[in-house]
């Protein structure tokens, strides 16, 4: 896969782009309630990252287990 095509053919987006976006999610939420939906989201995050990795954990065979003999 190309990456220059990745973003809808516009490519990756540079430091402006994000500096756009951060403002305007500043502008939206204003700076009080923007550590605490941070913080949301990395709490989210991880444990998005903990059921994937437990979704994982159970989904391998155990090679101990002899129910197939």
């Amino acid at each position: 896969m190309n990456l220059d095509s990745f973003f809808l053919g516009f490519g990756m987006p540079g430091l402006p782009e994000m500096l756009v976006v951060g403002f305007v999610i500043l502008l939206l939420f204003g700076g009080s309630k923007l550590p605490s939906l941070m913080r949301n989201l990395g709490r989210s995050t991880n444990e998005f990252k903990r059921g994937m990795s437990e979704s994982l954990d159970e989904e391998e065979p155990n090679p101990n287990n002899d129910e197939n003999n």
